[in-house]
């Protein structure tokens, strides 16, 4: 009972101390946002792909609109830092052979399966390598849980499923039940195979659990794919990366003469044991590798008590540029929503934050770069900062701005994580609204997004997103507007901003939000801590206690 008075106190002296400001807060328009978003989204930025044409204009678009609000130059004289990046193009052999002792079969690349490659050799081919299906492909000690103990999967292929055991329990403490862990991301999944030595992994798509269609997945079939620069580390990488879709490894398992409802089952227990499935994989993949430096695009304006504390907002000014034509013969892949929108929400709180009277912490304005890629512009800053972790108060990410009219709500991306989700409560009662939990938490959308990358480095992060609860059509038609856009547009050349379907009011109250917390945040003493029981937490005791 202390303890619970102990933390309602603190909560208490924390959303005291970030009252809001005693004058009228600074009032956004539909105009502060509509002009950025059409600029960023049309055909002009093609795409506004890293290493393109697309941005070039990009980055100096944002410089100078940082320049005529009068923010200064984010890295010391300059407005940019430089991201090195290794740009891999994968072209895959236009199948793939599976084979067991009785039957062989030819999988269709596209179609069946997908996959690419973190190796820059300029041939990488598997010819004859053993299948084993390793269940979800997690090793969670904290859980039990080992998807690989007694085998070795060392130079084999591992096939697992996607997301995590939890997903369809309702059990909340059963990894997270419907909310997926991060052991439940597609990324962890390779990264825990690299650890096991396998030379490489099929992830079995299943829209549901996957959170998207396969066509995101076959957005990667062929393509440039982003990555660090790591030609200084000597880290062993898969021969290959990729998924197979659901009919393909039900094909599988029949071939392997296991069932795929059973291996389903049998994954979902602890004592779970990985199969071999007696089949053989054989492909190739034609590699090509360059080298090159983006750019995340950073202005500041400084402090006038506290310019060595800072408040970062970001957003990712990249989308996927020019690809595959859709059923219109469109090719460029605008992302207007995602994220014309939030970079346009960057540069309208630059601008507010320029006009109004100086904060005392310094407020910093982030674009980072490719975090379709893999959020490797947030991540690099992460891992090189220009203001340091401990000096850092918090981070305010957005990614993807309402377009869908007013919300009573907001969706808060991984609910129950940081002190900063008690002064978004604080602003949100002024409005009349309120937070509600991610409605698809089964898509890892924490683990999505470049407020992730500051918090595995411990610095507490906000992101929220659009609501469901239509301020004028209720819950039912504002799920019905998110699925919608998944289906529809996220990710496809029709994510491109349309006024007859776009209404930015609710994007305005949106930004009003993340404004009125970032004025808060940047003149007081808080430093919003994370809550018990997240992962991030100790990360971030660990260094503020030293």
């Amino acid at each position: 009972m202390r303890l619970n008075l102990i933390l309602c106190a603190s909560v208490l002296v924390l959303l005291a101390s970030c009252s809001a400001p005693e004058k009228e807060p600074y009032a956004f328009q539909v105009s502060d946002l509509e002009p950025h978003i059409v600029k960023l989204a049309s055909d002009e930025f093609e795409g506004r792909m890293p290493f393109s044409a697309g941005e070039t204009k990009t980055i100096n678009y944002l410089e100078s609109e940082f320049k005529a609000y009068g923010l200064e130059p984010g890295n010391g004289d300059s407005y940019f830092q430089d991201v090195p990046l290794a740009s891999i193009t994968s072209m895959g052999a236009p199948t793939m052979t599976v084979a067991s002792a009785a039957e062989s079969v030819t999988l269709e690349g596209l179609s069946d399966y997908v996959i690419w490659t973190q190796r820059t050799d300029s041939l990488v081919t598997f010819e004859d390598t053993e299948i084993v299906f390793a269940g979800f492909g997690i090793v969670a000690p904290e859980y039990g849980w080992n998807d690989y103990k007694n085998i070795d999967v060392k130079d084999k292929i591992v096939m697992v499923l996607v997301n995590d055991p939890g997903f369809g329990t309702e059990d909340a403490s059963f990894f997270k039940g419907n909310t997926m862990t991060y052991y439940g991301r597609w990324t962890y999944k390779y990264e825990e195979a690299i650890r096991q030595g396998a030379l490489g992994v099929l992830i079995v798509h299943n829209t549901i659990p996957a959170g998207y269609g396969f066509n995101v997945v076959q957005n990667r079939w062929n393509s440039e794919q982003l990555y660090l620069d790591d030609r200084k580390e000597t880290t062993y990488k898969l021969a290959f990366e990729g998924w197979v879709t659901l009919p393909t490894a039900n094909k599988l398992f029949e071939m392997a003469g296991l069932n795929e409802r059973e291996m389903l089952a049998k994954a979902r227990k602890a004592d779970f044991q990985a199969i071999p499935m007696n089949l053989k994989a054989s492909s190739s993949l034609i590699v090509s590798t360059k080298y090159d430096v983006s750019k995340n695009v950073i202005a500041k304006v400084t402090g006038a008590t506290k310019p060595n504390e800072y408040v970062i907002y970001t957003a990712h000014w990249d989308h996927l540029g020019i690809g595959a034509p859709d059923e219109t013969g469109d090719s460029i892949y605008n992302g207007a929503l995602d994220n014309a929108s939030g970079t346009a929400a960057l540069l309208a709180l630059a601008e507010a934050f320029a006009k109004e009277e100086k904060p005392e912490r310094t407020v910093v304005f982030l674009a980072v770069t490719a975090e379709e890629q893999g959020l490797w512009g947030s991540l690099y800053y992460a891992l090189n900062p220009v203001y340091p972790k401990e000096q850092t108060v918090a981070n305010i990410n957005m990614d993807g701005i309402n377009p869908s009219g007013k919300m009573n709500d907001v969706s808060v991306i991984g609910i129950g994580q940081s002190e900063l989700e008690d002064l978004l409560d604080v602003e949100l009662a002024k409005q009349g609204r309120y937070a509600s939990p991610d409605p698809t938490p089964t898509a890892g959308y924490y683990f999505r997004s470049d407020h992730f990358s500051f918090a595995k480095v411990g610095i507490p992060a906000l992101y929220f997103g659009t609501g469901i609860d239509h301020f004028e059509k209720g819950k039912e038609y504002g799920k019905q507007l998110e699925d919608e856009y998944v289906q529809l547009y996220y990710h496809k050349p029709s994510d491109s901003y349309d006024p007859e379907r776009w209404n930015l009011d609710g994007a305005v109250d949106d930004v009003q939000l993340l404004y009125n917390i970032g004025q808060n945040l940047s003149n007081s003493d808080v430093w919003p801590q994370w809550k018990e029981g997240s992962e991030f937490k100790a990360i971030r005791d660990g260094y503020m206690k030293k």
